[in-house]
């Protein structure tokens, strides 16, 4: 999920068929398992990956497996949507596919999909629309948390936002923003390596656990769009839109080093590019 990006199509394959051709309308994010699901998916984890789809589906509704012949040669060796006998795999649920593997497909469906093709092309990303939502549920349940203090339920609270002792506990640690360099603390967020949504109350005051970042720059952080090695190299996610980034005063062309980490940021660091930044290469 953390691959998909606004404009990419998804092909819908169910019972052996594909049934429908998606544009991707957002990059992913988290979100919690929906309510209607009820007990359907009850392996699957509370927390998941969400992205905004529009839906068309397809009058030519192709079986694969009735041109496995042709498809066989172009299957992937790993992860790939299609057994060798042309069903489906019931434990790949989002994958790539190649693009000549992806061209024969299209190919099969026929001039249906040209449209929804066109249109992807001219796709405007979309924000998450229950992200924010989402964390002030969780800030409804700290304030309800009869056992916490006050003081530490307001603490937490304001973490979310990069302020207040949060914030305070960074700034040891940090003096300006590692990509611009602004120095002044009116100008500055602590920003949470590893997602206040996901962190523990600890967690969520720890001063290891963030940086200070300028409000743009923050942005592209806490989207995913960014991050940062262990030895402070630069790491620019390979969805993001150049362009924008550039704007928003990050050279895209040559390697940024900002200088090395603590060994508490480290860890939480270690997260942020394993399970938050935004991917498109397997490891």
């Amino acid at each position: 999920m953390r691959e998909v990006a606004p404009g990419n199509l998804i092909l819908s394959l169910m019972d052996a068929r594909i049934l429908a051709v998606r544009i991707a309308q957002s990059y992913c994010w988290e979100s919690p398992k929906p309510l209607e699901f009820g007990n359907a998916g009850q392996s699957w984890e509370n927390i998941g990956w969400k992205v905004k789809v529009n839906f068309g589906e397809l009058a030519n509704k192709v079986r694969p497996k009735d041109h496995i012949d042709i498809l066989r040669p172009l299957l992937p060796d790993r992860y790939s949507p299609l057994q060798p006998n042309g069903n489906g795999l019931q434990s790949v649920y989002l994958t790539e596919v190649p693009t000549k593997l992806a061209a024969v497909l299209i190919g099969l469906i026929g001039q249906e999909v040209a449209p929804i093709a066109l249109a992807a092309r001219d796709v405007k990303p979309v924000s998450p629309d229950d992200l924010d939502f989402w964390e002030r549920k969780l800030e409804e349940e700290l304030v309800n948390n009869s056992n916490s203090r006050e003081t530490e339920r307001l603490a937490i609270i304001r973490a979310r936002n990069g302020q207040g002792l949060f914030k305070e506990r960074v700034s040891k640690i940090e003096s300006k923003c590692r990509i611009t360099g602004v120095e002044n603390p009116a100008h500055l967020v602590a920003s949470h390596c590893k997602p206040w949504r996901d962190s523990t109350n600890e967690e969520r005051l720890n001063g290891g656990n963030g940086l200070l970042l300028t409000p743009s720059i923050d942005h592209l952080f806490d989207r995913r769009f960014i991050d940062f090695e262990d030895n402070g190299t630069l790491i620019i996610s390979p969805v993001a839109h150049h362009l924008s980034l550039q704007q928003m005063g990050i050279n895209t062309t040559t390697v940024i080093n900002v200088g090395g980490f603590s060994s508490g940021q480290k860890q939480f660091l270690d997260f942020h590019r394993n399970s938050v930044l935004l991917q498109s290469v397997r490891a």
